[in-house]
């Protein structure tokens, strides 16, 4: 298997989700962001996708949720983790 060390417009945008959320290996995030810093294509399409959700983070946080809507997400988290 041959060692990738550089990133096409291609690969780096199928995997611009999961480099968004950290779900990738430490060595896929380097070549995500050695690609981002020669790109500025791709550079534009992260900052658009990284703005837009840090907007919608920032929108849920004021929105108040009704206390018994709460208490019943934490039930089934919690339910949800005992089962693994």
């Amino acid at each position: 298997m041959t060692h990738i060390n550089r990133y096409t417009c291609e690969e780096a945008f199928r995997r611009l989700d999961d480099y968004l959320d950290h779900e990738l290996s430490a060595e896929e995030m380097v070549l995500i962001q050695e690609h981002l810093d020669i790109c500025a294509g791709c550079a534009g399409e992260f900052n658009f996708e990284s703005s837009v959700l840090r907007g919608v983070g920032q929108k849920l946080q004021q929105i108040q949720l009704p206390e018994t809507l709460q208490s019943r997400i934490l039930e089934l988290l919690k339910t949800e983790r005992q089962r693994d």
